[in-house]
């Protein structure tokens, strides 16, 4: 039972149960300038868990795509991956404990045929402010949960929300009590890890296969207070769900990575056992470059570019630890193109021969580059005496050329000198604690915030992309935006660069509408009908049959409003509560990619 069919059957069940299916949201977040990626299959519900109405209703299921840049350095185990794939359902105010425990439980035993021996379940214990979780461990008791299989833990462990344990949650955050799934392996204990196994120990025989949150809390400057309906949030990694299936406790080794390690053997000539780590970062890494490249991602030096192309160059060093010539990128884009392959029934390659051509187009030009990088860096190893290569220089090379520490590592152990790893670590770590924080600042106030004037700014962006449109021509497309409380930045299609002239003109135009004080609204729309109304969609995305649709016009006139496009808001009520408009900065964000800064100032 591979992964396109554990899918399949999971969507058909939750179906079956009056489930709505939803397609997955693009890795690259539409409206959540907080964070990079789409890292929870949660993340784009957020707003209905909070009470907006979904257009689709009260029960929502889907196969959510999932990158987590966090995780990258931890590839390389036998589990952990940056892009996957998480099952997800919600009762937004619907059914509660009992409907979602017993679904998920004949799931896992009915529909995949797991062994209830090999399941096991963990429960919130409680705490002052919280009650203990009695009601969820009455039902897994009636489900026929074995009484030792049945764990409870503090709020480090089962409770979810964003920002992690109640103490943390930001004002507004959702969060709640969470019931897991754990399987077991049945692998040995290793008491490197604790004297006594259990579901949350890490020595590897118990993996998470589903997490049931009861989203019940909403945080208030008094601590808790409980929001106006019960809803539950379930995520379940497909991936894992594949291991449990196969009792592969090496996710590398399931049906859903084989065929890419075959390939990885194949061109390498090498033996997977004796290169777990190295094949399974090639293995890990090019699968994510390739879903993000679908997604709209360019390699670059910023922001989802630069976390690809970081991707990219790992995946080309660990080839070239194995011996391949990674001057010619035929053999990394056949291994990119088993990627390809494998997800032909999934619904995320729409165009396999198109998204084909794109990717394969886009990681042979970084291969390029990157291996006349590699040889300048390589050629400045080789012309620096012995003495002054420390930790220092080998962090240099890192942020000069992009070396990992392990290149470095490597090709200066053929000169017999020694660095430290630990120094380099430290240096790494100054340098990203430097970069969060300027994240921190530049991401505050952001649209899951609500911020006043994100808002605005946020409402910007839909009338520069109707002025880029009208100056520039219907070939712009929106590719990306980030607004922060001081500004936007707007991505869009178009392969030159903008004259004075046609900022002039674009900035005109959108001042224009917002000194007209047009109506800003949006209606709940069958998919059909506000195709028919020529409202725009963006970034790949695909929808479900009912739609979220914005429009900038003259209220109740929503054929002849200038402005229509899907979004999930929020936006003002009027364009003159905007200001004054004003480009500060248009530059190139990749191949046919220009990005535009703006800001407004007030009225």
């Amino acid at each position: 039972m591979q992964i396109n069919e554990i899918r399949r059957k999971y969507l058909d069940y939750l179906n079956n149960h009056g489930h709505v299916i939803v397609a997955s949201g693009s890795l690259v977040p539409e409206d959540d300038p907080t964070t990079l990626f789409t890292g929870s299959g949660m993340q784009p519900m957020l707003q209905y868990l909070l009470g907006k109405e979904h257009p689709e209703g009260t029960r929502i299921a889907d196969s959510q795509k999932c990158f987590r840049a966090m995780d990258i350095d931890e590839v390389g185990d036998n589990r952990h991956t940056t892009f996957f794939e998480m099952l997800g359902n919600w009762s937004l105010g619907d059914y509660w404990k009992q409907e979602q425990l017993t679904w998920f439980w004949e799931f896992l035993t009915k529909e995949l045929n797991l062994s209830s021996g090999k399941l096991y379940v963990t429960l919130f214990e409680g705490n002052k402010n919280i009650p203990k979780d009695t009601d969820s461990v009455k039902i897994w008791k009636k489900l026929g949960v074995q009484e030792d299989h049945i764990f409870f833990y503090p709020a480090t462990k089962n409770w979810w929300s964003r920002a992690g344990i109640p103490d943390n949650m930001p004002i507004g955050e959702p969060g709640g009590p969470t019931s897991e799934v754990f399987y077991d392996f049945g692998t040995a204990h290793d008491n490197e890890f604790g004297s006594k196994c259990h579901p949350n120990c890490d020595c590897g025989r118990f993996l998470e296969i589903g997490n049931s949150v009861f989203m019940t809390y909403k945080k208030i400057e008094a601590g808790l207070e409980k929001l106006p309906k019960k809803n539950v949030d379930f995520g379940g990694g497909l991936e894992r769900l594949v291991a449990a299936v196969e009792n592969q406790p090496d996710m590398f080794k399931t049906t859903t990575f084989k065929p890419i390690i075959d390939e990885i053997v194949s061109v390498t000539d090498r033996d997977y056992e004796q290169n777990k780590v190295a094949m399974r970062i090639i293995a890990d890494h090019l699968r994510a470059a390739t879903f993000l490249i679908e997604d709209g991602v360019v390699p670059s030096n910023k922001d989802q570019g630069y976390v690809l192309r970081q991707l990219i160059r790992r995946s080309i060093v660990k080839m070239r630890s194995l011996g391949l010539d990674v001057r010619s990128p035929g053999k990394i884009i056949s291994i990119c193109k088993q990627v390809i392959k494998m997800y032909d029934e999934s619904p995320y390659f729409s165009k396999p021969e198109k998204s084909e051509k794109n990717i394969t187009d886009l990681i042979t030009k970084e291969v390029v580059q990157f291996s006349s990088t590699l040889t300048k860096g390589l050629k400045m190893i080789d012309q620096t005496p012995a003495e002054r290569i420390t930790s220092e220089f080998v962090f240099d090379l890192y942020q000069s050329y992009g070396f990992p520490f392990e290149i470095t590592e490597e090709l200066l152990s053929e000169r017999k000198i020694k660095i430290s790893k630990a120094d380099f670590d430290k240096a790494l770590t100054k340098h990203r604690e430097i970069s969060k924080k300027g994240a921190t600042k530049r991401f505050a106030g952001g649209l899951a915030d609500h911020n006043e004037e994100t808002i605005k700014l946020h409402t910007a962006t839909h009338l520069l992309h109707y002025a880029l449109r009208e100056i520039l021509g219907e070939h712009v497309q929106q590719k990306g935006s980030n607004i922060t409380a001081e500004r936007l930045r707007f991505d869009f299609s178009h392969s030159q660069t903008l004259s004075e002239d046609e900022l002039k003109q674009i900035e005109e135009l959108v001042n224009s509408k917002i000194k007209g004080n047009f109506d800003v609204w949006s209606e709940i729309l069958d998919k059909k009908d506000a195709e028919k109304l020529k409202a725009m969609a963006f970034f790949g995305e695909k929808y479900g049959d009912k739609v979220n649709v914005y429009f900038i016009g003259n209220k109740g006139k929503e054929a002849e409003a200038f402005s229509k496009e899907f979004c999930g808001g929020p936006h003002v009520e009027h364009t003159g509560e905007l200001g004054t408009f004003k480009i500060i900065k248009e530059q190139s964000a990749g191949s046919g990619i220009r990005r535009i800064y703006a800001t407004l100032s007030k009225k």
